[in-house]
């Protein structure tokens, strides 16, 4: 084992530095101390070597009683004696021991931890500095009154309420409150030499922010005036400056280095001032009329100036430090621990130049849905380290709302940054439960100049261009592609959105009814759906301009609500006219993943006294279908209830059979694209009378779509479907033409 290693693992063993530390620290704190005599006596302004004492054991514990002994015996054998010297160190062990004993039973955990916590310092002040001063005053008072003690005139000391104990008392406060903390750092150097460089970062980080080298001189300087004028001698022709008055100046000079400069920068600034003030006191101290009364002032002006900026210290560095680390808080998610975009708009604003990436991760929302929350906060944390690599200095990875991140990267050579970026995106695998997952990732980027104050709009455009990216698998340019397109396809489907909440607020829908009939004679009506425009003369809006608007901002479900019940109303208030009436609606991926949809079908045929029958849902196989789950438990809900439920566009969607297998349903409508040509394509007829094959096999009934002509329609009968659907049947119209029809066949 090498020496530094030996060093190391021992240095904190009581034969090692508590051992060795106190002996040569102890003259430094006996030289701190500054005394005097007063009628016959001698005084103490500040007493350092308790505080010294008090230091080591609160660093090493029952450890440095050996060394605080061996330091008291070498320091006072020679010139006290064998018993004096043992009396003083029993006056120093029972006040440190008492004291650092009550104060590691209240504060059993990180008591030794750095001063200026404010948590430990009422239980510091309490116990290491009243409790020890107080009890090491008592032990001094009796080893004068029994003469264990050699003063300048012990008999002076019989009386404990004499000015003298005040004075020493201060005198001992001053020394535990500004000496042990000073010390305690100077021992925790000596121990590893490299927490002087901690001291420092710390002391820097206890600044005000805004302070700098200009005030701090300033104030140096101002404080080496006023102990110029204090520690000139006084003579005949002494003004007021060069009095004992000055000495209240120090106060608000204190404090100001107190508020602004921190806890450990003023506490060791005000040790060395404190050392300097009393050890040249005779020179603002008048030694007559009335030096008694003019000692005690000053005693009193060091203690309590002491404990103001000790306690000023402390609470200002405190709500420094709340109040930095509320400012941290709020540039962090909270949740997924990343910068915000509110630490993004920060940091833009900090560089001239910028590049931005924006990537989206779509697949989040449907593996966040199946597996929870915490899947989608694990996988940006892992992304976000998996990027650290290929970032450079000040380029961040910043979290966003959903299902999408931001990368602020350097302005210099951005295009090779983004690409080395988007290749670190594809490469990465994101663990989950032992499972290697690759959600595709889109990514679009821009350049962006300071002052930037669209960065929400601008984030919008970036989304817009990364759901772009998602179909070219690369990144997509915002000044490339032109920002015109992008904003107009923003305005355009925020203003759609607005139309389309608009229109459920006010019913502003029309709801269309297309006749499909069966080969037994038997018929229903789907009902399609569109919405109006601003004016009567506007052509109505179809389906495919606003429903994947509704559905991208979770307006769908809403729709399909307003569907049913007004379809449920009007059958409700036609229902003589229209006896016996089918109706087939159609369901949005959001209404059938919903838990509570069935139940308020439900209540909606109850309240307009439907029967369940007569309705049919129809869910549209390609896309409906995400939470396999949900859909079927809604489904089978339905259809326990008496209802009907569709397939529709059968064909078209990914894993069509594998999913039929597991879906609970009682019709399959084909999509038309495969009716429309089984005429012309032999292909397209092998595909129909397969999925009719299947259709049977789970005794389904099966509806074409887009029959046109009478040759199809024999097509499609030859096959054995069930129902038929299209322009040759009838066109789709309005849903109170329903009425109509029916009142000219009564009169026929």
């Amino acid at each position: 084992m090498s020496l530094a290693s030996w060093y190391k693992n021992n240095k904190n063993k009581w034969w090692a530095l508590p051992l060795v530390l106190p002996s040569l620290l102890l003259p430094i704190a006996v030289w701190c101390n500054a005394n005097t005599v007063m009628e016959g006596s001698r005084v103490f302004l500040v007493y350092m070597p308790l505080g010294l004492m008090t230091a080591f054991t609160l660093l090493f514990g029952w450890a440095a009683f050996p060394g605080i002994i061996l330091a008291l015996l070498i320091r006072y054998v020679p010139m006290k004696g064998e018993i004096t010297a043992l009396l003083s160190v029993i006056h120093f062990l029972i006040p440190i021991a008492v004291s650092w004993g009550g104060y590691r039973i209240f504060v059993p955990q990180r008591s030794s931890v750095m001063f200026g916590i404010i948590k430990l310092t009422a239980q510091r002040m309490l116990w290491l500095v009243i409790v020890n001063s107080v009890i090491f005053l008592i032990i001094y008072q009796l080893g004068l009154f029994f003469g264990w003690y050699d003063g300048v005139n012990s008999t002076v000391a019989e009386n404990p309420f004499h000015a003298r104990t005040l004075i020493n008392f201060q005198a001992v406060l001053v020394g535990c409150l500004t000496g042990m903390p000073f010390f305690y750092s100077i021992i925790r150097m000596c121990r590893n030499p490299r927490f002087i460089f901690s001291f420092l970062s710390r002391m820097k980080a206890q600044m005000q922010s805004g302070v700098t080298k200009g005030e701090i001189g300033i104030w140096a300087v101002i404080v080496v005036v006023l102990m110029s004028l204090l520690l000139v001698p006084i003579d005949d022709v002494s003004s007021i400056f060069t009095t004992d008055y000055t000495l209240t100046l120090i106060l608000p000079l204190m404090l100001w280095g107190a508020m602004r400069f921190g806890f450990l920068f003023i506490t060791t600034i005000w040790m060395v001032i404190l050392t300097i003030l009393c050890s040249g006191f005779q020179n603002y101290l008048p030694p007559y009329m009335g030096f008694q009364l003019h000692l005690a002032i000053a005693s009193s002006c060091y203690a309590v100036f002491s404990i103001t900026i000790y306690l000023m210290a402390v609470v200002t560095t405190r709500q420094r430090f709340l109040h930095n680390k509320a400012r941290r808080v709020a540039f962090i998610d909270p949740v997924v621990q990343m910068p915000n975009l509110r630490a993004l708009n920060r940091d833009l604003s900090r560089h001239p130049y910028s590049a931005l990436a924006f990537l989206r991760i779509p697949e989040l929302e449907l593996l966040g849905r199946n597996y929870g929350v915490q899947l989608r906060i694990q996988y940006k944390q892992q992304l976000n380290d998996y990027l650290q690599p290929v970032l450079e200095d000040r380029e961040k990875v910043y979290h966003l709302s959903g299902h999408e991140l931001a990368v602020r990267v350097n302005y210099d050579d951005y295009h090779e940054r983004i690409e080395a970026i988007d290749q670190r995106v594809k490469q990465f695998r994101f663990m989950w439960d032992g499972m290697a997952m690759q959600p595709q990732v889109g990514m679009s980027y821009c350049y962006i100049r300071q002052p930037v104050t669209h960065i929400y709009f601008l984030l919008g455009e970036l989304s817009t261009m990364a759901d772009l990216s998602l179909a070219t698998s690369k990144p997509e340019s915002l000044q490339q592609q032109g920002t015109n397109p992008v904003q107009n396809a923003i305005k355009n489907k925020v203003a759609m959105m607005n139309r389309v909440q608009s229109a459920i607020d006010s019913g502003d829908f029309v709801l269309m009814a297309q006749r499909i009939e069966g080969i037994r004679g038997d018929h229903y009506h789907e009902i399609l759906l569109r919405m109006k425009g601003d004016n009567e003369s506007d052509n109505l809006f179809m389906p495919d301009t606003f429903l994947p608007v509704a559905h991208e901002f979770g307006l769908s479900s809403k729709i399909d609500k307003w569907v049913i019940e007004a379809t449920l109303k009007f059958m409700d208030a036609h229902r003589e006219q229209l006896p016996g009436s089918r109706f087939s609606i159609n369901l949005t991926p959001a209404s059938v993943g919903r838990l509570q949809f069935a139940s308020e079908v439900k209540h909606l045929l109850a309240q307009y006294k439907i029967q369940p029958w007569q309705l049919i849902f129809e869910v549209t196989e390609s896309n409906s279908l995400t939470n396999l789950e949900q859909a079927n438990m809604t489904l089978t809900t339905l259809q326990n209830m008496g209802c009907r439920v569709a397939i529709d566009d059968f064909g078209t969607g990914y894993a069509s059979y594998a999913r039929l297998k597991d879906i609970s349903a009682d019709i399959l409508k084909i999509d038309g694209s495969f009716i429309r040509n089984i005429l012309t394509s032999s292909l397209d007829y092998q595909i129909v009378d397969s999925i009719c094959q299947l259709a049977r096999m789970k005794k389904m009934q099966l509806v074409a779509e887009y029959v046109e002509n009478e040759a199809v329609k024999a097509a499609v009968q030859s096959l054995g479907i069930d129902y038929i659907q299209g322009y040759l049947i009838g066109r789709p119209r309005l849903l109170e033409s329903l009425l109509i029809k029916q009142r000219l066949q009564v009169k026929n």
